[in-house]
C-alpha cells in the first residue's frame, strides 16, 4: 500500500508541476486560456462595419440588449473604430459592463484594403512597423491596454509579406497587449494550413465569409474544428438568403418557437461557427443573443439544414492564393 501511495504521490505532483508550467508559459506570452477565447455564455459577436456615424448608437444597444463580443478593425474605410471605443467608455461609465466581461476583436488591415487618405499608419513604414502602429491606434481608439484578439484582415499579396505581419502580431502577444491572433478572407485550406504550419503562435480565428461560392469552407471548417480555432463567419444571413427562408429552416423554427434567422444562427452554433451579426435592429440583437441559450438542434434536424449546404458547382474562383515559393 506505501508503494501505490508514493506512486499516487508522485504521478499527482508531476501533473500540478506540468500544469503549473503550462499556465505560467501561457501568462508569459500573454494569452488567456482557450476556455477564456469566447465568454463562455456568448457565442455570436456583435459585427460594427459599415455603420459610420451611427457606431456609437448600434455599439451601445447591442451591449444594452446581451452582447458582451465585439468585433471591429482599424480600417476607417469601412469601420469607425474610434466610435467602437466611445461607444465602450460610455457604457462602462454607465456600468452596464465592464472591460473585462467583453470580448474585443480588431484587426490589422493591410494597405490594399485601406482608403489612400485615411490610412492609419504610414504606409512607407516595413510592415512590422505598419502593424504595430495599427495596434497602437487600436488601443487608443478602443481606450484598452490589451485586445483579446487580432486578426489579419486579408493575406497579403505573397506568402513571405504575410509571415512578416504574423510575426509582428505575434510580438504584440510576447508583449501582452494581444491575447490571441486569426486571420480573415482567407478561402484556400493550403493558404490556412501553411500559416499555421509556419506560424509560431497559431492562429486561433479564421473569420470567413460563409456562403455557397466556396461551398461554405468545409475543409477550412473541419481543419478548425480538429485545432480548436474558432470558424466565425460575417456576412451569415446576408449571404445565405435560400436557406434562411428554406422550407426546413422555417419548420425548425416554428416548431422551437425561433425566428428563421434565430434557427439558422442556432444551425451555425451547432456546426461550431461563431456567427457574426451586424443587425442594427435592438430587437433582433435580444433574439440573437438568446441563440447560445437556445437547445442544440437534434442529429435529425441538423441532417436536414446539411441538406442545405449543398456542394454546387464552382464559379471562376476569385480568391486567388499564394504561389507556393
Amino acid at each position: 500500500m506505501n508503494f501505490v501511495r508514493r506512486i499516487f504521490v508522485v504521478c499527482t505532483l508531476q501533473f500540478a508541476f506540468i500544469l503549473l508550467l503550462w499556465k505560467i508559459t501561457i501568462s508569459n506570452i500573454g494569452m488567456s486560456p482557450p476556455s477564456s477565447m469566447l465568454n463562455t455564455t456568448q457565442k455570436i459577436i456583435y459585427g460594427t462595419a459599415w455603420k459610420k456615424e451611427a457606431t456609437v448608437k448600434h455599439v451601445m444597444a447591442a451591449i444594452q440588449n446581451g452582447f458582451r463580443a465585439i468585433d471591429t478593425a482599424c480600417q476607417p474605410r469601412h469601420y469607425r473604430e474610434d466610435l467602437v471605443g466611445k461607444a465602450l467608455r460610455a457604457v462602462y461609465q454607465q456600468g452596464l459592463t465592464t472591460r473585462e466581461e467583453i470580448f474585443l476583436q480588431t484587426k490589422f488591415s493591410p494597405i490594399d484594403s485601406q482608403d489612400a487618405s485615411t490610412i492609419p499608419y504610414n504606409p512607407a513604414a516595413p510592415l512590422a512597423a505598419q502593424v504595430a502602429a495599427s495596434i497602437q491606434v487600436s488601443l487608443s481608439n478602443l481606450g484598452t491596454t490589451y485586445l483579446d484578439s487580432l486578426v489579419l484582415h486579408s493575406p497579403l499579396p505573397t506568402r513571405e509579406e504575410t509571415l512578416q505581419v504574423w510575426r509582428a502580431m505575434e510580438a504584440a502577444v510576447a508583449n501582452g497587449t494581444v491575447r490571441a491572433l486569426g486571420i480573415s478572407n482567407c478561402y484556400k485550406i493550403a493558404d490556412v494550413q501553411w500559416l499555421y504550419e509556419s506560424s509560431t503562435i497559431k492562429p486561433k480565428v479564421v473569420q470567413n465569409r460563409f456562403y455557397a461560392d466556396t461551398n461554405w469552407d468545409p475543409q477550412i471548417r473541419a481543419f478548425c474544428l480538429a485545432r480548436g480555432i474558432s470558424y466565425q463567419s460575417f456576412w451569415s444571413l446576408t449571404a445565405n438568403p435560400t436557406i434562411v427562408n428554406s422550407a426546413i429552416n422555417k419548420r425548425i423554427a416554428q416548431q422551437r418557437g425561433l425566428t428563421a434567422e434565430q434557427a439558422f444562427f442556432r444551425f451555425l452554433l451547432d456546426l461550431g461557427i461563431t456567427p457574426l451579426s451586424g443587425t442594427t435592429n435592438p430587437v433582433h440583437m435580444r433574439e440573437d443573443v438568446e441563440v447560445s441559450q437556445a437547445p442544440p438542434l437534434t442529429s435529425a434536424e441538423m441532417e436536414a439544414m446539411k441538406t442545405l449546404l449543398v456542394k454546387k458547382r464552382r464559379k471562376k474562383d476569385t480568391h486567388v492564393g499564394w504561389e507556393v515559393s
